[in-house]
């Protein structure tokens, strides 16, 4: 009897191991299924990245942002100064190529988000303004070349980029312009002229400083995280007499030599931003934007250094100085602050609204 009962519980082990054994194969399987499944859902989920976080921005502005009774245009029409031809283009592709080309992809998103507004604001304020088209472009109100803002195509700028930053940046670009989409600036309810720049040197222009205008939200304030900016400092050199010869040649037969340089060249007005106004050459006063195109200089934030029979022109800040500092924009990112804070620094007393 004993021997029948071990028997039995034998057999019923062997069983056991038996079921176990074709258990543990599905079981592996569907652990494995599983597992896929997961990798597959975390891929797909960094893939949609930028359209899931561009989206949540989008539903975010839309009940926290003024909303405004401008309407969007789909299409616009852009003169391309390249082929002299007119194109027509979405309105939101066509800020997609201004950040693109006005901005490094490189930047922090905050701040092509900053420029993804200003250029989208600066769009309209143009169709606004040369409904009819531009007088330097009769048949459309922008162009794509600096007179407006910069704009490429996506081909041209993959063709014009190291290979893999279409890959690597686009989506970049992508968001910039969707997670803002219909966000403009506007002061006193009335669309602004956002101006931009690439580097201020430490702090902005008011408007009237460099331009004729007087316009309040272009008011002169402190940029300071520029440190790398690229164009902060720049210099050119060349003799003494080929200095001499060119500021004659625009102004006449003054009485300067390499021996009076010193007390023939004297400052004049400074602006608030620290950028040269006016100089006095031999008692004529020149103004600071003349002697920067005179001398193809970065900014008008120049100073003169001679060296027995060589002049050195040294400058700081690229660009007019005028508005948003493109590299102030990144540096302010850099230290956490977002699109919105970027944008109401540079640009006095704006509204961030949105359109329809």
């Amino acid at each position: 009897m004993k021997g029948l009962i071990f028997l039995l519980n034998r057999l019923i082990y062997a069983l056991l191991i038996f079921i176990m054994l074709l258990a543990i194969p599905n079981l592996s399987l569907h652990f494995l299924e599983n597992k896929m499944n997961i990798n597959n859902a975390s891929t797909k989920a960094e893939n949609e990245i930028y359209d899931n976080e561009s989206k949540n921005i989008s539903k975010k502005n839309e009940g926290s942002l003024k909303k405004t009774n401008i309407e969007e245009p789909e299409l616009i029409k852009v003169y391309n100064t390249k082929t002299k031809d007119v194109m027509v283009i979405d309105f939101e592709e066509y800020i997609k190529g201004v950040v693109a080309s006005e901005m490094p992809a490189e930047f922090n998103s905050e701040a092509l988000k900053a420029q993804a507004v200003s250029a989208r604001t600066y769009l309209l304020y143009r169709l606004k303004k040369y409904p009819d088209g531009h007088p330097d472009h009769p048949d459309a109100p922008v162009c794509t070349g600096i007179h407006c803002q910069a704009w490429n195509s996506k081909d041209d700028l993959i063709a014009s980029h190291d290979e893999g930053w279409y890959e690597q940046y686009w989506g970049k670009i992508e968001n910039a312009v969707a997670s803002t989409k219909g966000q403009i600036l506007t002061y006193d309810n009335k669309i602004i002229e956002p101006l931009f720049h690439s580097t201020s040197g430490g702090r902005t222009e008011n408007s009237e400083d460099v331009f004729s205008a007087s316009v309040p939200y272009l008011r002169s304030v402190e940029s300071p995280y520029e440190g790398e900016a690229p164009r902060m400092h720049g210099s050119i050199k060349l003799s003494v007499d080929e200095f001499i010869n060119k500021i004659k040649s625009v102004y006449g037969d003054l009485n300067i030599s390499r021996n009076n340089l010193d007390e023939k060249i004297v400052l004049g007005e400074v602006s608030e931003g620290g950028k040269i106004k006016t100089i006095y050459i031999d008692n004529k006063e020149v103004s600071g934007r003349e002697i920067r195109s005179l001398f193809n200089l970065n900014s008008t934030s120049f100073n003169f250094i001679q060296s027995g029979n060589e002049i050195e022109i040294v400058t700081t800040g690229y660009g007019h100085g005028v508005g948003m500092s493109q590299w102030g924009a990144e540096g302010m990112a850099d230290e956490g602050y977002d699109y919105e804070e970027i944008l109401k620094h540079y640009y006095t007393g704006i509204e961030i609204v949105s359109m329809k």
